[in-house]
């Protein structure tokens, strides 16, 4: 039986150019969706076990291991980013080391479209589209937070900041209007430059 292969819903898009950051698609990520009790040390030992990090409960956050990354998506449910060659392996390793627990790990990897924003100015061109302000001191390397983004939902992984690296999830189906969407509103002519401290202008 020959094995499912993988087909991105971004096969084929291209971008028009011109644009004032860097946007492309991962695709070689995979992702695990776990729900388990953080409380229960038994879960936190399993889960450490096979991920190599323990889960983040600290809302927004993210925790990272070698090739492995997991995202805080609530209080009992978590994303683990995984090599996508890995992640059968990986789900399948998750669900032997819980088989006894009330938790779930359940490979999700063609769920989501991953893009990644890189580049001075990928906040305020994320921020035309959401109403989140992603300038706050609280949203540093590592945070998590879901929003709207489009008015369809959506979530962003903060990786770096200055120079500004944040990945993108959408949902597979809304994989081609998110892509579509930056490619209008990310042009080098509509960039925009927050408010900072300027000089007082001198008097006339």
């Amino acid at each position: 039986m020959s094995e499912p292969e993988f087909r991105s819903a971004l096969a084929g898009v291209a971008l028009r150019g011109g644009l004032a950051i860097s946007i492309s698609e991962i695709t070689d990520l995979g992702m695990i969706d776990v729900r388990g009790n953080a409380k229960d040390g038994a879960f936190r030992a399993a889960f450490r076990k096979v991920l190599g990090c323990d889960v983040p409960t600290d809302p927004r956050t993210s925790v990272a291991a070698s090739d492995n990354a997991v995202l805080w998506l609530s209080t009992d449910q978590w994303l683990a980013l995984v090599p996508r060659r890995r992640v059968k392996d990986v789900a399948s390793e998750l669900r032997s080391a819980l088989r006894d627990m009330h938790a779930l790990a359940i490979d999700l990897s063609d769920a989501r479209t991953i893009i990644r924003l890189e580049g001075a100015g990928v906040r305020e061109i994320l921020m035309k589209g959401t109403p989140v302000d992603l300038t706050l001191a609280d949203l540093g390397p590592g945070s998590v937070r879901r929003l709207r983004f489009g008015d369809i939902a959506a979530m962003v992984h903060i990786r770096r900041l200055e120079p500004d690296v944040i990945d993108l999830f959408v949902f597979r189906s809304y994989g081609r209007f998110a892509w579509e969407w930056l490619d209008a509103t990310a042009g080098e002519a509509s960039r925009l430059r927050l408010f900072t401290s300027q000089p007082v202008p001198p008097t006339i």
